[in-house]
């Protein structure tokens, strides 16, 4: 099963293996039968971030945020435009770096938004502040 990728589900973080041909047929989990992608940035936490970085084969692009930020309110649609857009290539999500302040400091998360791409568990792109969806979909797509 060479074409087979690892997606672990965004509502009960199991890893499912999902060949890669059936990626646009909305794959389900298998543990808890809910949608693995739904057009939407998934909400991480302490909880479920590791796991989502490291053991997703596909590329990971994280916005880091904050409740206060009023650039990061204002990207949020265009944010989830973009992953309307490009899943179930990429998985989009979201940490609010005020929840999760330890991950924030791990990544040197200094202005927000910042989006990072995560590919193997790996940070390989960063970009700093607010973008429209055109413009986060053409950043991306060398990193997919």
């Amino acid at each position: 099963m060479a074409d087979s990728l690892h997606i672990v589900c965004p509502h009960c973080a199991a890893t499912n293996r999902v060949p890669e041909a059936r990626l646009a047929q909305h794959p389900s989990c298998g543990q808890c039968h809910q949608p693995l992608f739904d057009g939407r940035p998934i909400e991480l936490t302490p909880d479920n971030f590791d796991a989502q970085i490291a053991r997703n084969d596909i590329p990971v692009v994280v916005d880091f945020w904050a409740e206060w930020c009023g650039p990061c309110k204002m990207m949020a649609p265009q944010f989830a435009r973009a992953a309307g857009e490009m899943e179930p290539r990429v998985r989009f999500a979201k940490l609010d770096t005020e929840a999760a302040q330890e991950i924030a400091g791990r990544y040197g998360i200094r202005s927000i938004p910042t989006m990072i791409v995560f590919k193997g568990g790996r940070e390989v792109a960063r970009q700093s502040g607010a973008v429209d969806a055109a413009s986060l979909v053409r950043w991306l797509t060398p990193h997919i």
